[in-house]
């Protein structure tokens, strides 16, 4: 998968987020929880694992690596942008 473009959530959902009958910290959750599935689903596929199976161990090695790959390749090498 190419992530140069991706986006964790779009502004079409944001803005369904938005207009959904819920509070602001519901609203902030399911932001997060869309996001979430998104990044997750991304983990799983680079670690040939169903999003079922991924352990917090893979996670956590998941987030080690990325940041590697941003402190030594830079930021457009890494898959999250910050």
């Amino acid at each position: 998968m190419d992530n140069s473009s991706f986006q964790f959530l779009t502004k079409e959902e944001s803005q369904e987020v938005d207009k959904a009958l819920l509070s602001s910290p519901e609203k902030f959750l399911t932001r997060l929880t869309i996001s979430s599935f998104r990044l997750l689903t991304i983990i799983a596929e680079q670690e040939g694992v169903a999003i079922e199976e991924l352990t917090p161990e893979q996670i956590i090695a998941w987030f080690e690596k990325d940041g590697k790959i941003r402190r030594e390749e830079g930021i457009e090498a890494a898959t999250l942008k910050w």
